[in-house]
């Protein structure tokens, strides 16, 4: 069955105040088969080229947290309780963090596990 999907593309702007980011994972949703899933892949050295001071352990944390939102696990937190509709649009909202989303894009999807890892193929590694 083909359904309808979103995703956002997650970005690291280790100094928010210069406007640069690197994209560094992606958060697919698809609400007809009930999916809800995030992935990254981290290259220090190319968030090193946008702050040489930047936290890698910090921005891997935020993207774990994110990991944690999307699984319903509890130490996600308070948004981690929600529905899987409302943590997604939790996590596309716009926000002035370390790791922060782009804007939302669709698509169609048979298997939204494997979409998330094209997306991080054509957007992140």
């Amino acid at each position: 069955m083909m359904a309808p999907f979103d995703y956002v593309i997650l970005r690291a702007a280790p100094r928010i105040q210069r406007g640069e980011f690197i994209n560094v994972g992606a958060v697919l949703y698809c609400r007809a088969l009930d999916y809800l899933g995030a992935g990254w892949d981290v290259k220090p050295e190319r968030l090193r080229a946008l702050d040489p001071a930047v936290d890698v352990d910090v921005v891997c944390a935020s993207l774990d947290q994110i990991r944690a939102i999307c699984a319903g696990e509890a130490v996600g937190g308070p948004a981690a309780g929600t529905t899987i509709s409302e943590r997604f649009r939790w996590l596309a909202a716009p926000r002035s963090t370390v790791v922060h989303p782009g804007p939302i894009h669709s698509g169609i999807t048979q298997d939204p596990a494997a979409d998330l890892d094209r997306l991080l193929d054509a957007f992140v590694r």
